[in-house]
């Protein structure tokens, strides 16, 4: 990998040399604007507005447009020597739980390394203060024109950067939050943190972009001159507000479904056909009464709310001890 920023870190009056390098890359798959008649790329030019002309790159510089327009020009000159103590020094100003660093301001990920042979020593002394103080250390430094604050923390063996945005770049949420008064209530709880329980944890390895492999085959197949691949049919619920209780209950039984679909299939029992387990004698022949694994099938519908209404305990899966749990089912009465 190539280092976007060399310098020193400074940590009280150890300096530790160190190089920055990106942790995360782009996946994104990206267009170029074309003219539709001929298909020909796209190339946008640099004019002057004042004597209307293309000019080089050389002949283009910078400056700060003011409220009345006027362009007040600014050099390269002009910007190193401005008194910025972190231009090329990463300085630490604080350490502190990593709690107190709200997830807003996060920004961009880089990997931190030690410069050097003798960078070495006081850049793992930093590493294992941090992980046995089980807190983050803030910095300063100056990357790509302006200064940035920094979040220093440790990923396996090594430090990690995450630039912030400053506390004034982040907006407050004004009228963001519903402004009608609304009432949830218990059913509606209990069943949404039933619908949590359902749906379980995810190993986010295992999360992946589908649009960009979709737009990816789209390329590859217009390419080779195949069939482009149609879109798949969007679920007739895609877009409609059913009732909170109702699109709850659907949700928590089909994820239950879902799980129950990743779990091994048991073995089937050995016990012939007609005999009960327990006995081995031959069970009576009932035409009226359903299979035993069918009822206890239905029971534990039943018991998980899928189709009933009696309350966010019965659409939870909790256990009921009411008459209907202890019902004989008919083949017992039968014998």
């Amino acid at each position: 990998m190539r280092s976007i920023w060399n310098g020193a870190l400074s940590f009280g009056l150890v300096s530790i040399p160190v190089k920055v390098f990106n942790a995360t890359e782009s996946h994104t798959v990206h267009f170029r604007q074309i003219h539709l008649e001929d298909g020909g790329p796209i190339r946008h030019r640099k004019f002057c507005e004042l004597e209307e002309r293309e000019v080089k790159a050389a002949e283009i510089g910078r400056g700060y447009q003011d409220a009345d327009g006027t362009v007040i020009p600014l050099t390269d000159e002009d910007l190193a020597v401005l008194p910025l103590s972190t231009a090329h020094t990463m300085e630490i100003v604080s350490f502190v739980p990593a709690d107190r660093i709200d997830p807003l301001q996060l920004d961009a990920a880089y990997y931190l390394s030690a410069n050097g042979v003798l960078a070495a020593k006081p850049y793992t002394l930093l590493r294992e203060v941090l992980r046995r103080g089980d807190k983050v250390a803030v910095a300063k430094f100056a990357m790509r024109g302006r200064e940035r604050l920094a979040m220093l923390r440790v990923v396996d063996d090594v430090i990690v950067l995450h630039t912030l945005l400053w506390p004034d770049e982040i907006r407050a949420p004004e009228g963001i939050a519903p402004d009608a008064r609304v009432t949830v209530r218990d059913r509606e709880l209990d069943l949404a943190n039933t619908l949590v329980d359902a749906l379980g944890e995810v190993d986010l390895t295992d999360l992946h972009d589908e649009y960009r492999e979709a737009v990816e085959e789209l390329i590859a197949a217009k390419a080779s001159g195949e069939q482009v691949p149609t879109a798949p049919t969007e679920d007739d619920r895609a877009g409609r507000l059913l009732d909170l209780v109702s699109a709850l209950e659907s949700s928590v039984r089909r994820a239950q479904e879902a799980r129950e679909g990743e779990r091994p299939v048991p073995e089937p029992s050995r016990t012939p056909a007609g005999r009960t387990a327990a006995s081995g004698t031959k069970a009576p022949a009932d035409a009226g009464a359903p299979p035993a694994d069918t009822a206890a099938s239905a029971d534990a519908e039943t018991a998980s709310g899928a189709g009933t209404a009696s309350g966010a305990e019965a659409a939870s899966g909790a256990k009921t001890n009411g008459p209907a749990a202890k019902k004989t089912s008919p083949r017992k009465r039968a014998s």
